[in-house]
């Protein structure tokens, strides 16, 4: 009898080690416990107020550019929508927010934001605000902005960043720097890899 006990406990430390532990905890995320991110009410391309917690419950994809950015901005934007997109149709029951946050409150009105998030589908979530408002939300994103010189004609560019969108849990915990800067497979396998 004690030797079949015996056997019984190395069969089940065997089959224990073959399959995967359930208390070996997940991978962290690269950016969790990161002091990124923080309430704010800011207004949307349909000139209404919106606020950070207005998307609890809902992972959530923040980009910092602006409408007039000639040769950037716009193929990040349509990489992150695409990207999305793509997930969500992989995965229909997760929840997921795209949202641009302007770096140039001074040109980006709430009408200029409704044209150009119009052109990436009616999901994209367009935010703008005061100077004071965006420095602010670009404080504590831990993003950045800088206008250059205007040149000959009055026009400007915006040094800005985070290269990439941040991508945020339900809670809007920071999770990981998703490279839309880069390729939509490159997101599509860093959203695969941290939503969960």
């Amino acid at each position: 009898m004690p030797r079949t006990a015996s056997l019984l406990a190395l069969l089940s430390l065997s089959l224990a080690a073959c399959s995967p532990a359930a208390d070996v905890p997940a991978e962290e995320p690269p950016l969790a416990g990161a002091r990124i991110g923080g309430d704010f009410t800011l207004t949307s391309g349909a000139g209404e107020e919106v606020s950070w917690s207005d998307f609890a419950g809902q992972y959530r994809m923040v980009y910092f550019g602006y409408t007039s950015c000639p040769d950037v901005c716009p193929y990040d934007t349509q990489r992150m929508v695409r990207a999305r997109q793509t997930y969500l149709e992989e995965n229909p029951d997760t929840e997921i927010a795209a949202i641009f946050i302007t770096v140039d409150p001074a040109r980006d009105t709430p009408e200029a934001l409704a044209q150009f998030t119009g052109n990436f589908g009616p999901d994209l979530v367009g935010l703008t605000g005061s100077e004071e408002q965006i420095d602010q939300v670009v404080k504590d994103f831990a993003a950045y902005r800088a206008l250059e010189e205007e040149d000959e004609y009055g026009f400007y560019k915006v040094t800005h960043g985070p290269p990439g969108a941040y991508l945020f849990g339900p809670q809007g915990e920071p999770l990981a720097l998703l490279p839309v800067d880069e390729s939509v497979e490159g997101t599509l396998a860093e959203m695969r890899r941290w939503i969960r």
